[in-house]
């Protein structure tokens, strides 16, 4: 690895915390992504001379807050917080806040819920918070949304401008303002988990860093919110599926199918944790997918999987949330309760929708169900069609496999 790949790789993992840390001495998320970036660029001009430092996530996090120490500095009306920002530099404890049982003293989790601040529409608070804190491209983020990149692109910018003129405090609200942002931020979790698990680009399938935080922070919440089911219902499946991480790639990188999976290998642990959340959840969204995973969990062998009853709670989550992709899963799922010959008209079916025309798992499915059915001719093309759309390598070496072989 190249010393600017490895610049790259480390301010890919990195970079939330820095934003969360940074944008704790200026107050503005915006303001501290350009900071996080500027480090970014002096490692990239350094780092090659010099050599990867030890601990090079916290030499980034310095270099970023040294230039926001230089920003207040220029700034007189900032004057007054000088003194904030030099305990800040030295790890010293932020000020104190007023005291409140439910407080939450977390850098990522304040910026999770400034960026999904209520003076923001819902797309472009998640728009914004998977770019803070997933650190992910306007194309990962266009592809989580099913949108055309410009448009993400002018939500994110706008998002910014509008958070640093309402002048959003950076923190963790309480009361009413916690729960009239709540949604945002579970959706927000949920993507950038969902980012993790399988990358939308580059040589890696998953990329574990963004699933642990995603993980931690679903965990906090349901302790800050132990009330509320939905929040235990996305720490479950969030549980369920990160169970599996380690066995879904080879030890070459290559992706691994869910059928061709070592049981034996997933992390029991977390399977435990998500059965105790999936107790305290509801009837939610993220409730009904935390069921599915649990179904999958407690299959031991992939021969034993209830897809029944995986097919009946897919009927469930179509009801609660309409979406061709979940639509697609459902078909996933009628293939194996009932056969591939009973969901290719379900898949067939959503050739049409304009949100699917790029996304590469349609005709993986639909290639499925055709080797499936014994159509090889149109099952390799639907591979090579579906290959051609995505933009990560172990997915696309996967499916050209596939193709090849038929």
């Amino acid at each position: 690895m190249s010393t600017a790949q490895a610049v790259e790789a480390v301010f890919r993992i990195e970079s939330a915390r820095i934003i969360a840390g940074v944008a704790r001495i200026v107050r503005d998320v915006g303001i501290a992504e350009e900071l996080a970036q500027d480090a970014l660029v002096a490692a990239l001009e350094q780092w090659p001379r010099t050599g990867v430092p030890d601990r090079p996530g916290a030499w980034l996090t310095a270099a970023a807050k040294n230039r926001a120490v230089d920003l207040v500095r220029r700034r007189e009306t900032y004057a007054r917080k000088l003194a904030e920002v030099g305990r800040t530099l030295e790890d010293a404890p932020p000020p104190p806040e007023p005291a409140d049982p439910d407080d939450i003293d977390d850098d990522l989790l304040r910026l999770i819920f400034t960026a999904c601040h209520p003076v923001l529409a819902t797309e472009a608070r998640i728009a914004l918070t998977l770019r803070l804190m997933g650190g992910l491209t306007t194309a990962e983020i266009a592809r989580a949304f099913l949108a055309p990149e410009p448009t993400v692109a002018q939500r994110i910018v706008r998002a910014k401008r509008a958070l640093a003129r309402a002048g959003v405090p950076f923190e963790v609200p309480y009361g009413a303002d916690r729960d009239q942002r709540l949604a945002s931020v579970l959706e927000v979790i949920y993507l950038v988990f969902n980012e993790g698990h399988s990358a939308t680009e580059g040589d890696d399938l998953v990329r574990p860093a963004l699933c642990e935080d995603a993980l931690r922070l679903a965990r906090v919440l349901a302790g800050l919110m132990p009330d509320e089911p939905e929040v235990h219902g996305l720490a479950a499946l969030l549980e369920f599926q990160a169970s599996r991480i380690a066995t879904r790639t080879g030890p070459d990188g290559a992706p691994v199918l869910l059928a061709d999976q070592n049981r034996s290998r997933w992390n029991r642990m977390l399977i435990h944790r998500g059965v105790e959340a999936l107790r305290r959840a509801g009837t939610g969204p993220y409730s009904v997918q935390a069921a599915i995973a649990g179904c999958h969990a407690a299959a031991v062998r992939y021969e034993d999987t209830d897809w029944a009853t995986i097919a009946a709670l897919y009927d469930r989550l179509v009801r609660l949330v309409p979406s061709p992709v979940v639509e697609l899963n459902r078909a996933v799922a009628v293939s194996m309760a009932r056969g591939p010959r009973a969901a290719l008209p379900l898949v067939d079916a959503l050739a049409a929708e304009p949100a699917l025309r790029s996304y590469h798992l349609l005709p993986s499915v639909r290639g499925d169900l055709l080797e499936r059915l014994g159509r090889p001719a149109e099952a390799r093309a639907e591979f090579e069609r579906a290959a051609a759309l995505t933009r990560n390598a172990s997915e696309r070496a996967l499916l050209l496999g596939r193709a090849a072989r038929l």
